[in-house]
């Protein structure tokens, strides 16, 4: 990886609606230079795509929770069973399977404190697989790469 490759992910990944004119002037390349690179990243797979940045809070996602959650079993059905119901549930905008004293890291956002609760109590809580919920709400973010 060289440095106007360094260049192109860190423009895109600040802006990812940038055109390829602007892009490539930006990092001092040619516009037709600047596309193929764009393209083999993006046919390597290292730009997994692109999207829009939602304000949730906007949306009524006021309330931000990274949760905690420990299997009460190790196998690898109980993982399959739990990441499953998280991907089901709308709340839940990221799961990570991590090290550690528990197994999960979720990142839910609901509207309400009240909707945390429906959700710990009646989503995470009536699973089979969950032995342990810790919840930590989260009161601001000085640093959010998602936008």
């Amino acid at each position: 990886m060289d440095r106007y490759t360094e260049d192109i992910l860190h423009a895109l990944e600040n802006d990812g609606r940038l055109s390829n004119v602007e892009l490539a002037a930006r990092i001092g390349l040619s516009p037709s230079a600047c596309l193929r690179r764009v393209q083999e990243l993006e046919r390597s797979g290292l730009i997994k795509g692109y999207g829009a940045v939602l304000d949730r809070s906007q949306l009524g996602a006021a309330v931000t929770v990274f949760v905690m959650v420990g299997l009460s079993g190790h196998l690898k059905k109980d993982a399959r069973a739990f990441e499953t119901a998280m991907a089901q549930a709308p709340q839940v905008r990221e799961c990570h399977n991590i090290t550690g004293a528990v197994e999960y890291l979720l990142r839910v956002e609901v509207e309400t404190l009240q909707a945390y609760k429906h959700f710990h109590s009646d989503i995470l809580g009536v699973l089979p697989q969950v032995g342990s919920i810790t919840s930590h709400i989260s009161l601001g973010s000085s640093k959010d790469m998602r936008g």
